[in-house]
Formats: C-alpha cells, structure tokens, sequence
C-alpha cells in the first residue's frame, strides 16, 4: 500500500480511467466533487457507507467564510433556512466573541446540523453529474507516474480495480487513503473522555447554542431545530473508554453542574463516547493522491472549525485540479495546495487546541494565562479583531511572491460590482473574476463560455482605481493600483495562455 510504488499488472483501459476519483461522501468530498463537476471534469465518489442521512455528525456550527464559499455556490440562502443564528460565539464564562462586527454578509455562526450542509453540496454535485458509488470501500491503492490504481470491495463483497489520473482522500480521520500513502497522522489526545447524547428538553434554551463550564465540567446544548438537542460535555474526574457505557443520568449530571439546569432532558434517542485529537498529516499532496478534510487534519470541537477548515481545503484544491485536468495550468499548481492549506491547518489546530486548554484549565499559571487572554480579548480590538478572524476563517490569506500587492493572497470580500451584482454572484460561474475600474476596457475579451479559460469582467462599483484578479475560491491571485488597459491585458495573459485541449 505504498502511494509511491508503482503499480503491477494489466491497467484498466485508458478509456475506463477516471479523471478523478474522491473517497469519502462527507462535507469536505461532497463540495469537492460538485466544483469538479461543474468544471466539466468527470469525477466518481465512492462512500463505503449505504447512502444515508445520518445524525450522528458532531458539527453545528457554520462559520462566515464557509457561508461565502456556499453563496459563491448559489447554496448559502438555503442553508441558512435549516438553521438559526447567534451573533456572540461563547469561548470561556467570561469570553465571548461579538460575531456582528465581521466584514462580512454573514456576520453571525449559523447552527445548523452536518447532514443539513450534505444534503445540499450532495444535492449540487448529483445535478452537476458526479457519480456516485456508495457501498464501496477502498481497500488499497497504487500509482504510478501516470495514475493511481484502486482496489475496492463493492457492497456485493465482490472486489475491482478502478483507474484515475488523480485521487483525493476525503474519508475521515481513519483514512484508508491517507494509510495507502504511507503518511503518519502525529498528534496528541486534547481531550480523552467527551459524551454526546441526543435528547428531548423539557424547557426551551434562551438560545439555539448554549456553551458553559463550571469547576471540572463544561456542556453545550445545540437544537437540531425539530425538537431534538444534541448535548455536549466531559467531565475532568470521570474521564473513561470509549467504551465504557454512558447514561442519561450521567449526561444530565454534568450539564446541571456545568449549565446550571439540565433543562429537564429526556427521551434520549442516541448516546455516545469518543475522545477527541489533534493531528495532522505532514503532506497533503503525495504525488496524484491529496487528502482533505479530516483525512489531513482534525482539531478540538472549541470554536467548531473542523468542518469548515474542510469545506475551504475542497474550494482551494478543486479549481487547481480541474485546471490542471483541462490542460489550463501545470502540475506544479497542485503544489500550492500543500503550501496554502497545511499552514492554515496548523494555526487551526494551534487555536482550537489552546482554547480548549484554557476553558479546562486546572493548574494555576493556565488559570491565570486564561484570565490574562479574556482581559486582552475583552478590552484590546487588535486581539479581538483577530481571534475573530481566525475563528471565523476571514482572516487566513495565502503567501504572495515578494513585491507583490498587498492584497495578493487574501480573502477578497463580497463587494458590489457594477450594475448591482455582487463578487460571490459572480463567482457562481466557477471560473476567475477581473475587477476593473470602469475606464478599463478590455479589447479582446468576451465572456467565458466554461470554466477556466478566460476571467470574467466585472467593473467596481465605485471609483476604486485598483484592479484585481479573484480566484475561482475569492483569494486575490494579482492585483495593482492605477493598471492601464494594456498591463491588465498582459496579467490576464501571462495567466491564461494554456487552453483547452480536451
């Protein structure tokens, strides 16, 4: 199962190979999937579950980048119809972040269940053609220099070798994929004993997210907005198994201890055990297979970023590859999804895994540093304006050459262009967007008839006199100050001079 050796025996036919072949059906696969799809690459998903919808994901929370990532798909309007939203995100007892002040459409975390985002990105990716092929469980694979060789066992138990030119491992933090490339997954236990149980209440929370602690215990209510709450919560001194069995008395206990009521739960439909890690594989790229999603990364539940520094590794990594798959871009463009996506991953695992710490802190000296990093959040908006950035995601941005624009590599807002339209409107296309100033003229361009092969134009709003190149993800990739037509012109060249041979 080395991912470098090279692959033994007959190839399936060339014309049986799979561009791209996505393990794993969750968030971080589904979205993928979709954006290839839409770029006109033909993609296969294999899921080795039954096609189901399950309530048994942990993630509630949907922070503001990812909701400009789903408006840039046409899918954040109805995702915001599942669920509710909270515009002060609770961190410590005496921490919470003021969520309304984010530069954003959405300046606010939206609760809403998992399987409410994977209904949607599934719904998506089926219109746009990806295939799907549930029941199906990687067992190995092998590439060489031209693709990767997977060895799969169908629902049937009968078994195949599938071919593609590349493959991504969305499949979890046990990920076949990532074990197949040989790529360890280091890291620690944050917390080694949590509960999660799903229950009925017989009074109503004042708010759809309810987050607090108190002494050796902490517990977070979320509503699945049905009736049902999914409960949260550990206890420093019953720290047991995974296995070790859990009841509704238990549960009940440490939310009145932590919460102050236990809100008179009952009707428990669901109850479970599990700890919870911080690692990260070391490359998210060995040669034609990438991971993504927990397969690359998990954190802590504090802040709830796991899904959605997930769903942000599939919306950078899907348009390089469908680039690269229409011939429009070299393979060294994949390079930059290690070298984009791993630091973010690990300033996600730094925050998550600190506040953590300090919301369980025991000792002393971590007491103190937690109630020193309230009062600097508290009262310091450089501090404040961060964490929030970080939390929420708006505030990563990506390296830039030397000498560069400032605004190379970062987020590029959701501005209003010419006309009324808004940059996640025109995003919607899949393909890159040109902001120019009104006087800008282009004099050989036309609108892109697919994916990839020219930026759309758009003009400012305003009298902005700076022109910028947003990719497909919304992160500027070339910008300048008082361009005349002719530099725009050779910008736009020098980026898309491949076409398309398909």
């Amino acid at each position: 199962m080395n991912g470098t050796a090279t692959s033994k025996g007959t190839h399936p036919s060339a014309a049986s190979t799979h561009p791209v072949i996505v393990v794993g059906a969750g968030p971080t696969g589904l979205l993928l999937a979709g954006d290839l799809a839409k770029a006109g690459v033909r993609v296969t998903l294999l899921e080795k579950r039954p096609h189901q919808v399950s309530n048994l994901s942990r993630a509630f929370g949907v922070h503001a980048r990812t909701l400009e990532q789903l408006d840039a798909r046409g899918l954040a309007d109805d995702l915001l119809a599942t669920g509710s939203t909270i515009t002060r995100l609770r961190l410590f007892r005496r921490l919470s972040l003021d969520l309304s002040t984010l530069p954003s459409r959405f300046p606010f975390l939206l609760i809403t269940p998992q399987y409410e985002v994977e209904r949607l990105l599934e719904r998506r990716a089926r219109r746009l053609g990806v295939r799907f092929r549930y029941e199906t469980e990687l067992l190995a694979l092998r590439q060489d220099a031209d693709g990767v060789d997977l060895d799969v066992r169908n629902g049937d138990g009968t078994t195949a070798t599938l071919r593609a030119a590349y493959v991504v491992g969305t499949d979890g933090h046990r990920s076949t994929v990532r074990r197949a490339i040989g790529q360890p997954f280091p890291g620690v236990s944050v917390i080694t004993s949590l509960f999660l149980a799903d229950v009925r209440l017989a009074e109503k929370p004042d708010s759809v997210l309810t987050v607090d602690g108190a002494g050796d215990v902490f517990a977070m209510i979320a509503s699945f907005g049905d009736g049902w709450y999914r409960v949260m919560g550990w206890n420093r001194r019953n720290e047991v198994p995974d296995d070790h069995p859990l009841d509704l008395d238990e549960v009940k206990d440490v939310t009145r201890r932590a919460l102050g009521t236990d809100y008179g739960m009952h009707d428990a439909r669901w109850l479970s055990r599990f700890h919870s890690d911080e690692r990260q594989a070391p490359r998210y790229r060995v040669g034609r297979v990438f991971l993504a999603g927990d397969a690359a990364h998990i954190h802590s539940p504090a802040g709830g970023q796991g899904m959605n520094t997930g769903l942000q590794d599939a919306a950078n990594l899907s348009w390089k590859l469908a680039a690269v798959l229409r011939e429009q871009a070299p393979d060294s463009l994949l390079d930059t999804y290690q070298s984009e996506r791993h630091p973010v991953g690990k300033a996600v695992l730094r925050s998550s895994g600190g506040l953590v710490r300090l919301a369980r802190a025991h000792h002393p000296a971590l007491r103190a540093l937690r109630a020193a990093v309230t009062a600097l959040a508290n009262t310091a908006a450089p501090a404040r304006t961060k964490a929030l950035a970080q939390i929420t995601g708006i505030g990563y941005r990506y390296p830039a050459p030397r000498g560069a624009h400032p605004l190379t590599g970062t987020r590029v807002p959701d501005v209003t262009l010419a006309g009324g339209r808004r940059l996640y409107e025109a995003l919607r296309g899949g393909h890159f967007v040109l902001i120019t100033p009104p006087t800008v003229q282009l004099t050989h361009h036309t609108a892109p008839d697919e994916p990839g092969t020219q930026p759309a134009v758009e003009h400012w709003a305003d009298d902005r006199r700076t022109t910028v190149l947003v990719r497909p993800d919304g992160y500027a990739t070339w910008a300048q100050d008082d361009a005349g037509t002719a530099a725009v012109e050779a910008a736009v060249a020098a980026r898309f001079t491949l076409t398309s041979r398909r």
